[in-house]
């Protein structure tokens, strides 16, 4: 049955990995920002972004083990990048907004801050066995989450703030 809809193993994981993109990509794209101050509305995507990292680890797990073939299968994606430009676009019209009530500076590469906003939550929450061990400081706590999600909205707002 495998063979029958999939052709092969690789290929079902491939699947699954454009199911895993598209159901986030869906997810993210459908919030309801625009009523929101451009700053407020930044950190309620990054909030979003951030718990569903937390909420989802088969999902840091599926991406893990992608980046231990080196992006190998998810290359072969015909629809991969139909999934990051929602969420892309997404960031890019909260930059605009933010630039034109000159609430953020402008000429922020919306691709570049994304991919920031991720790997602050994406460490942490992929790392958390790890950092856990190390440091003593258990970030699945919700308390230790809490704080540090908060630093990394005012590192993120930080960035963000206009200069004039």
């Amino acid at each position: 049955m495998l063979y029958y809809y999939f052709g092969s193993k690789e290929l079902l994981y491939v699947a699954v990995l454009e199911a895993m993109y598209a159901d986030y990509a869906k997810k993210e794209s459908e919030l309801d920002l625009s009523s929101l101050q451009p700053r407020e509305a930044m950190a309620a995507l990054a909030t979003s972004i951030w718990a569903h990292l937390w909420d989802n680890p088969e999902w840091i797990g599926l991406i893990n083990n992608e980046n231990l073939h080196q992006g190998r299968y998810l290359k072969t994606s015909q629809k991969l990048s139909e999934t990051i430009s929602p969420v892309v676009e997404v960031v890019r019209s909260i930059l605009a907004r933010g630039a034109d009530a000159g609430q953020f500076r402008s000429g922020i590469d919306p691709l570049d801050f994304y991919v920031t906003l991720v790997g602050m939550g994406y460490y942490i929450a992929s790392n958390r066995f790890t950092i856990s061990a190390f440091t003593g400081r258990d970030y699945a706590r919700q308390s230790d989450r809490a704080q540090i999600c908060e630093l990394h909205l005012e590192l993120l707002d930080a960035y963000l703030r206009s200069t004039t």
